[in-house]
């Protein structure tokens, strides 16, 4: 894979004759895209984004992933992948043993750079125990393409004091993320009492009338609160992506 910097490099080296045309064409060969048979690995997305490409493992079989991450890992960025069980790991360590696993996350990492983190942070919330599993995967998502992150859990409108009595600390956040199942009303309290941008999670956590998380999708997307936008029923990593992009504006 070869990045802005380095196809920059490359041209440079060829305008001053250092470097033939048919060794400059065998370092663009997978410039575009690395085709794996099972899986095209997406070399553009850094340039074009900022962001490597994520690999979402579910679906997938563990060699598959690994087979990703043995690529990826010959790149100089840090590897995210998402949904991944144990045993995706488990395969992934036997080719990459610097990689680490989050359980609650269900996420991968393998750290290849030491991103400076930013000086603004991102506050990450949620109404109950429950739903952090959602929230890790936001919270590593964001972490690992260099924002600080602060988490706030088990703060919900059952008991809403324990949102107020961190109020003054979340207010200091540059963008919130609000993780809630069952009626999904904490990012609408939220949203009326800060600021900053609020962006609500809904999980498939509730029983029988939160239709997996549908009840809470709905009351979000209905939320009289301003500022408050919405990504899809337990998209942990759509809200940290997006999070993030948001505290380095």
């Amino acid at each position: 894979m070869i990045n802005e910097q380095e196809l920059k490099k490359l041209l440079h080296e060829v305008s001053l004759g250092n470097l033939g045309v048919d060794d400059a064409l065998k370092n663009l060969k997978d410039f575009e895209y690395k085709d794996l048979g099972f899986a095209k690995i997406d070399n553009h997305r850094t340039i074009r984004t900022g962001y490597p490409e994520v690999i979402f493992c579910q679906g997938k079989t563990p060699e598959q992933v690994a087979g990703i991450v043995k690529y990826m890992d010959s790149q100089e960025q840090n590897i995210l992948a998402t949904r991944a069980s144990a045993e995706h790991y488990e395969k992934v360590k036997q080719l990459c043993p610097s990689a680490e696993y989050f359980e609650m996350a269900r996420a991968i990492v393998v750290r290849k750079q030491n991103t400076e983190k930013t000086k603004t942070h991102i506050g990450i919330l949620t109404a109950g125990t429950s739903d952090m599993p959602v929230a890790e995967e936001a919270a590593i998502t964001a972490e690992i393409f260099g924002n600080e992150v602060r988490r706030y859990y088990d703060i919900g409108v059952a008991g809403i004091h324990r949102f107020y009595n961190n109020i003054s600390e979340i207010r200091q956040a540059k963008v919130l993320v609000v993780v809630a199942g069952m009626e999904g009303a904490l990012p609408s309290i939220v949203g009326g009492m800060v600021d900053k941008p609020v962006i609500a999670v809904p999980t498939s956590v509730g029983y029988g009338a939160a239709l997996n998380g549908l009840a809470a999708l709905l009351g979000m997307l209905t939320s009289c609160a301003s500022g408050v936008s919405v990504v899809n029923i337990d998209n942990g990593f759509g809200a940290g992506y997006l999070a993030g992009m948001i505290n380095k504006l």
